[in-house]
């Protein structure tokens, strides 16, 4: 059969009941990505004979004499499409797995699709970026496409009609943020506090850029798995007889075959900071959709047939999915064999971690004694990541006798370390690395694909693949913590707090990775904010037969945030006073101790910047000014607001090593251990180099996230990668640059405080000294093979605190229940601002989260524990039409602690969102909503109710 693609001609054979997509793939074109397999998402997006489709649903042997053209052929040769070329100016993408798609399918747009555009992209998902930067690309890109076809019909000379204009449309002038980013990028101006595009940004939006399954394995098995069916059961027995008869199975993998060691999922610098309750593969199951065996085979067919085959018998357990119920006596019990060297706090009542504590004397006293209170219990929702690249790892033997990872992972060195620990594995057995991660969230802070394939790998000697399918997202990756959260204040009458009481019930799932450190952060830095002299804490995890929660964006803030904020407001509305007075009244002050259920501030914690009052006053300005936009007839309209605190890095340590190389030729060569994950980070170390260096980013080179690269890295998690791997980046730059100033000094017989970099070498004051030159003079143990080279690293001995606001004005629909909102403002204190429009993309990233959080997304489990909607068609990830356009603003801070004065500004943009759009809610329906997300039928009961 024959098609074409990208304009060249392909012979191809596809299988029966192969779709496009793979067979593309199978055939080089790796730029067409799976992220649903569904039709539902647009990674696989491509061109079929002029019409956009999603290659996932279309049957290969259908496209036979078709024209198939890609993200990696909407231009000629290397070039980009204008679609392609927007994107990358306008800052739309941030992991990029998405963008191919989403270029395939905006390069088929015309002006007159404009009015619609919402519409025309609602396939087209993008889990990271909030939308804005792709609507302003495409709009201005589909414009200009339209101008220079017009000038082309006029026949205007070539030189007009080649003359260079801004994407954004004839209105620019210049003038827009898209201009000013292109300008601040040129040579000389791409060190930091400039918005410099990613390095990778034509790879990224041509599908050029490798993740985890783009690059070649060859020969690699395909490995499987079978599932359990029940939520709490043991394994009696297990056939795999008539499995390991398929064609092509190479091994069936049970509980008998792994290692007997427990560990957690979750990663931590310190693997103690997560209990010991998981194996590779376990006798006893405790969620539906848990793993139960692996089939590895020469083909997925094989090995999904030899699934079908594994004869599986269990005896069949009690089972709890409520988390009140679990702890109650009588309840079945999850890890009944686990203690606290475990790190599991009660196993007798399925209670993982626990937290009473407070300081101030008798709460429940403190608030009788209160002249006012308020009270209220908020339920939260069990929200996916919908990173659109799902996880999965690769793995081999390498020709030193090393298993070899390749992982969508965000913690390369933890995981390395975890499975040596599985597998009894000294270090220099074993290297992990990541490529570009195509989105993580916080939910690839975890071990899910790799220690299965380490398994695979050991026992074949092959290499082995694992990649999950969205619906192995859905039921075996990590979800939000579901968390009850009730909190009860006291106050005077001018609105100042008496005390705080908060009681918090987490459902952690099966398995208790993060539980502790999402629970312990949750209630922490939610009640930190406030002063009040009373404080009471009551909290707990407990394992449930539901599928296991993680780590994700906030990390527990978001949830207990909820409750604490819709308790202010209440507390405004109560007294009649502005909630962001109630704010100014209560919140921290620059030097306040911090306190939450303890009476002393927290040791590492230090004050080294405060921008919340800038943050207030931004967020109420611009809610006061307005947008202009108007709710339509007959809708209720209400304001809200949330304030959240967040530290700037995770506690107890947080480390990262770096290396800064000068080559001979002038050119510098960073290594870190930090994935890039869309968060930005490989694009501020190459800045923080360039500005050390005083030389563009485009002669700074940066390898990253892989384990032989440099000593260490906790990894990709708690905002980190500024705050904690940019110091390191920093400190590796400083030493490298005292080095070669030193160096020169001792040839040219000068002081290093008269020398200064240039573009050609050291300037002394007898000349300038070539880099050649001072990399050949370097004393041996200052050399590598690339050049001259310098040490950095990071503890995180100390944090800074960081402050956001988000303010919303919204519509309600009574009688539908459905809600609009009409404005949305974020106000952030993020330090000196490293790269603007990466760090606006950020927060506009988070903010779309946080709304699809408070409306839109819930994970639906049924009485027998299974996910009922494990797919993107049925779990509503926002799309183009659902998020609004946010103002962003930042405070002017400078912070003592960060490099340059920045401040950490990934995860904390999605904490104030929920409960600031359901303050809204309440004040427009005068009625509160406690259940999130606030989707339209519980706002219509809400609305209706008397």
């Amino acid at each position: 059969m024959k098609i074409e693609v990208n304009g060249a001609p392909l012979e191809v054979e596809p299988r029966p009941g192969q779709c496009l997509r793979t067979l593309l793939r199978e055939h080089g074109h790796t730029e067409v990505k799976k992220g649903c397999d569904a039709g539902d998402c647009g990674a696989c997006a491509v061109i079929l004979d002029g019409q956009p489709v999603h290659s996932c649903i279309i049957p290969a042997m259908r496209v036979e004499g078709s024209t198939v053209t890609t993200a990696a052929g909407l231009a000629p040769g290397d070039g980009l499409h204008p679609v392609q070329e927007a994107i990358i100016e306008k800052f739309g993408f941030q992991c990029g797995f998405c963008t191919p798609g989403m270029s395939v399918t905006a390069s088929t747009l015309t002006e007159a699709d404009l009015p619609d555009l919402d519409r025309r992209m609602k396939g087209s998902l993008c889990r990271c970026t909030g939308y804005r930067p792709l609507r302003e690309a495409i709009t201005g890109a589909v414009r200009e496409t339209g101008r220079r076809a017009a000038i082309a019909e006029q026949d205007v000379s070539e030189k007009d009609a080649a003359a260079p204009t801004s994407v954004c449309g004839d209105a620019c002038e210049g003038s827009c943020d898209t201009a000013a980013a292109a300008k601040s990028s040129g040579i000389g101006s791409s060190g930091v506090g400039t918005s410099v595009s990613p390095e990778p940004a034509r790879r990224v939006v041509q599908g050029r850029e490798p993740y985890t399954f783009d690059e070649p394995a060859t020969g690699a098995l395909v490995l499987r798995v079978v599932t359990s069916p029940h939520a709490h059961a043991r394994v009696l027995s297990i056939d795999t007889s008539a499995a390991l008869a398929v064609p092509g199975v190479v091994a069936v993998f049970t509980h008998e075959d792994a290692p007997a060691t427990r560990y957690s999922s979750g990663r931590h610098e310190h693997r103690t900071d997560d209990p010991d309750d998981t194996r590779v593969l376990d006798d006893v199951v405790r969620h539906v959709g848990q793993r139960v065996a692996a089939v590895v085979a020469e083909n997925s067919r094989a090995a999904e047939r030899a699934c079908r085959l594994v004869e599986i018998e269990y005896e069949v357990l009690p089972a709890v999915f409520d988390a009140a119920a679990a702890r109650m006596p009588g309840a079945p019990l999850l890890h009944a064999e686990r203690t606290p060297d475990d790190r599991v706090a009660d196993a007798s009542r399925n209670v993982v971690a626990a937290l009473h504590d407070g300081y101030g004397g008798d709460i429940d006293a403190a608030l009788a004694a209160s002249p006012i209170r308020v009270a209220g219990t908020w339920q939260t929702s069990r929200v996916s990541h919908a990173q659109l690249e799902t996880h999965g790892s690769v793995g081999w033997m390498d020709d030193e006798d090393r298993l070899v990872i390749r992982s969508s992972t965000q913690v390369p060195f933890l995981t390395r370390d975890e499975l040596g620990h599985i597998f009894d594995l000294p270090r220099e057995r074993l290297r992990v690395y990541a490529p570009r991660v195509g989105g993580g969230f916080g939910g690839k802070q975890e071990i899910f694909t790799e220690d299965l394939v380490a398994l695979a790998v050991l026992h074949t000697g092959r290499p082995v693949a694992y990649e999950f399918s969205r619906t192995d997202q859905f039921q075996r990756a990590s979800l939000r913590h579901p968390m009850r959260v009730s909190v009860e204040l006291g106050a005077n009458e001018d609105g100042s707090l008496t005390a705080i009481k908060l009681d918090v019930l987490s459902d952690t799932g099966a398995y208790g990775n993060h539980a502790i450190g999402v629970m312990f952060h949750g209630c922490s830095e939610s009640i930190s904010l406030y002063n009040a002299p009373a404080k009471r804490v009551d909290a707990e995890a407990v394992y449930t037969n539901n599928v296991p929660s993680g780590a994700f964006r906030g990390y527990g803030l978001g949830q207990v945030q909820l409750g604490v904020e819709s308790a202010l407001d209440m507390l405004a509305q109560r007294l009649d006073l502005d909630p962001f007075e109630v704010r100014r009244i209560n919140a921290v002050r620059d030097g306040d101790p911090l306190l939450a259920w303890h009476a002393e501030h927290e040791p590492e914690v230090r004050w080294g910047s405060y921008g919340l009052d800038q943050c207030l006053d931004l967020a109420q300005g611009a809610l006061a000014r307005g947008n202009g936009v108007t709710a339509p007839d007959g809708w209720l309209v209400g304001e809200g607001m949330a304030s959240t605190l967040i530290a700037t890095m995770a506690p107890r340590g947080h480390i990262a090593h770096a290396t800064a190389t000068l080559g001979p030729d002038g050119t510098y060569a960073l290594r870190t251990g930090t994935a890039e994950f869309g968060n930005g980070t490989t694009t501020v170390q190459r800045q923080i180099a360039a500005s050390v260096f005083g030389v563009d980013a485009g002669r700074v080179t940066l390898q990253h996230a892989d384990t032989d690269g440099v000593a260490h890295d906790t990894g990709a998690f708690a905002s980190a990668g500024t705050t904690v791997a940019g110091k390191a980046v920093y400190a590796a730059c400083i030493a490298l640059r005292d080095r070669m100033l030193g160096l020169a000094a001792v040839l040219h017989g000068a002081e290093p405080g008269a020398c200064s970099l240039t573009a050609e070498g050291v300037r002394t004051p007898s000349g300038v000294v070539p880099f050649g030159e001072i990399v050949a003079a370097a004393a041996p143990e200052h050399q590598s093979s690339d050049g001259l080279t310098a040490h950095g690293a990071e503890y995180g001995d100390e944090r800074s605190l960081a402050f956001n606001v988000h303010a919303v004005r919204v519509a309600v629909e009574p009688s539908t229940g459905s809600v609009r909102i009409l404005q949305s403002v974020h106000a952030a204190d993020a330090g000196f601002v490293m790269n603007p429009a990466q760090c606006r993309g950020q927060i506009e990233g988070g903010v779309a989260q946080g709304v699809g959080s408070a409306l839109y997304e819930e994970v639906y489990i049924d009485d027998r524990g299974a996910v009922v909607n494990p797919m993107f068609r049925t779990y509503r990830v926002p799309q183009f039409a659902d998020i609004p356009d946010t103002e962003v603003y930042f405070a002017d801070t400078s912070d003592d602690l960060g490099p340059f004065g920045a401040k950490s500004m990934s995860e904390s943009p999605y904490n104030p969102v929920a409960p600031a759009i359901g303050n809204a809610i309440a004040r427009a329906l005068g009625r509160r909503p406690y259940e999130q997300p606030f989707s339209r039928d519980r706002v219509w009961r809400i609305a209706q109710a008397d």
